[in-house]
């Protein structure tokens, strides 16, 4: 059963997403509906078919096309971040009401720890200040290697899908 916070948020973007669909003619489906609520009940990171088979295996009848085709509107309407760790997968994350927060990747196992600090956000109005120019998002990504070799070489062996390892703040 998920906090009441999170039901507040779920609440939220569905009407963000309902406003959204309705400005541009779409049809608002239950499916999609459910798509969205799938996302912001998940964790971390996750791709299309860690959501489509989720919805498959509650006993949702979705398409895999319904999953993607919404995943593509709530990145356009703000509601999902879609990043890209590696060369030809897309992994996405909640982007309404979550820190804003930046990665580091690792080049051998794909592993993806999450962190924040607030240094970066000085950086960027800084940056707003010298260069006259308005930001409105930022992505950023560390790539390099665990240096738990070992831990590393078991996710690799394990053949385990990124994770997202979130570090504990300071």
């Amino acid at each position: 059963m998920a906090h009441p916070a999170q039901e507040e948020t779920i609440t939220l973007v569905k009407e963000i997403f309902r406003t959204y669909l309705k400005e541009r003619n779409q049809r608002q489906t239950p499916e999609r509906f459910m798509v969205l609520e799938e996302i912001y009940r998940a964790e971390g990171h996750f791709d299309a078919d860690d959501i489509f088979f989720n919805m498959k295996n509650a006993g949702t009848r979705v398409s895999r096309a319904t999953v993607y085709n919404t995943l593509d509107l709530l990145i356009e309407c703000g509601l999902v971040q879609r990043q890209q760790f590696g060369k030809n997968q897309y992994y996405y994350e909640r982007s309404y009401a979550y820190q804003q927060h930046d990665h580091m990747i690792c080049k051998e196992c794909g592993v993806v720890i999450e962190f924040c600090d607030p240094r970066i956000l000085e950086i960027q109005k800084l940056m707003e200040q010298i260069h006259d120019f308005n930001v409105d998002g930022h992505s950023l990504h560390l790539f390099g290697t665990c240096r738990d070799e070992e831990a590393c070489q078991k996710r690799k062996e394990s053949g385990d899908k990124i994770k997202s390892l979130k570090k504990e703040e300071a």
